[in-house]
């Protein structure tokens, strides 16, 4: 049975902070992992600092078993060492079922509370698992003393989890938001890929034959469109966070060098709703920070829409096109993210703000 409104932001243990009524919406175009085990990853950390709105100490996939405890304690070395700044810090734990995560979270919880802003729990199945890392974090919280709760994000990597989504973006008030988690996903589907995100040029559609004289030309040269394999999880997932008050994001896009590629993808993800997708190389950052920051062109349009209507009824004519209050929604929630950006980002700030003096 499922807690009863009023006792749902109870703090779930004696002397925990309450849980947040609302998630604050802090940039986070990249979410940049980092093996905090590997001595040249983690002495780039503290220069990555402004430059990246979430860097990750990565503890799951990608660590070797040998290496977790190593993972881990470079994780609170970096992170007591580190003066973030406006940059958050994130983790990615090792999944539910492993012999790491329990030790993952009452070392850090204690150690590094106080810097963490977000724990990713990955392979997410259903609220149950969200429950457990709620309760937990919630004691561990409590024995530490902290005065913030630390918030949850999810990943998508399984059938089921896709499935339950609306009961994972519900399940605490501590959930941040959720992020696709593609080959993993892919392989719980059996998808036929073994690709890491991104399309798949067997996954298309192909033009109509033609027609000549009545008859249908089989052999004709059509040309065919590539499809996205994860159009439909990327939208259900946009839709469960925004009823829910959380954040969308991409996952990993694997072909590092496949800038053109990779940009496409994150721009879809972009227009879709996400808000940020994972970066796996510096690279990904440029990208990342570019396509999930509106376009001068797009702020300087939604503000001329804004100034125009007024108390945002009726309807206005501009550029040919009209505009009415669903425009006005669309332009507003458009500004929001350019202020929420330029708050953090001089360089950004300095062209929105060039807009708006010449409007």
């Amino acid at each position: 049975m499922s807690r009863t409104a009023k006792d749902f932001f109870a703090p779930l243990a004696v002397g925990a902070p309450a849980p947040p009524r609302e998630i604050p919406a802090r940039p986070s175009r990249a979410i940049h992992f980092f093996d905090p085990g590997n001595e040249k990853m983690a002495a780039k950390v503290p220069a990555m600092v402004g430059t990246v709105d979430v860097l990750l100490g990565n503890l799951e996939d990608a660590v070797k078993a040998e290496n977790k405890e190593r993972s881990r304690q470079g994780l609170v070395d970096i992170a007591k060492a580190t003066d973030f700044g406006p940059t958050q810090l994130w983790t990615r734990i090792n999944s539910l079922d492993s012999p790491w995560v329990l030790d993952d979270l009452t070392t850090l919880v204690p150690e590094i509370g106080d810097k963490l802003d977000v724990v990713m729990v990955p392979k997410v199945q259903g609220a149950e698992d969200i429950h457990y890392v709620d309760r937990l974090l919630a004691q561990l919280e409590a024995k530490a003393g902290l005065t913030r709760p630390i918030l949850v994000h999810a990943i998508l990597e399984t059938a089921r989890g896709v499935a339950n989504i609306e009961e994972i973006c519900a399940a605490s008030p501590r959930m941040q938001g959720l992020s696709l988690g593609p080959a993993d996903l892919a392989a719980d589907r059996r998808m036929k890929t073994t690709r890491v995100g991104g399309g798949h040029p067997g996954y298309l559609v192909r033009q109509d034959a033609p027609r000549v004289d009545g008859e249908t030309q089989y052999d004709a040269e059509r040309a065919s469109y590539q499809q996205d394999l994860w159009h439909y999880t990327i939208a259900r997932m946009v839709d469960a966070c925004a009823m829910h008050g959380i954040y969308p994001y991409y996952g990993p896009f694997g072909d590092i060098l496949d800038t053109v590629a990779c940009e496409d993808q994150f721009r879809n993800a972009f227009l879709l709703g996400c808000v940020g997708a994972w970066s796996l190389h510096p690279v990904q950052i440029q990208i990342a920070n570019r396509v999930f920051s509106p376009s001068v062109e797009d702020v300087a349009h939604a503000r001329r829409v804004i100034a125009a209507m007024g108390d945002g009824t009726g309807a206005v004519m501009i550029d040919g096109k009209m505009e009415d209050d669903a425009s006005v929604k669309q332009c507003q929630v458009m500004v929001a993210l350019a202020d929420e950006l330029a708050a953090i980002d001089p360089e950004l700030r300095q062209q929105y703000d060039a807009i708006r003096i010449e409007d």
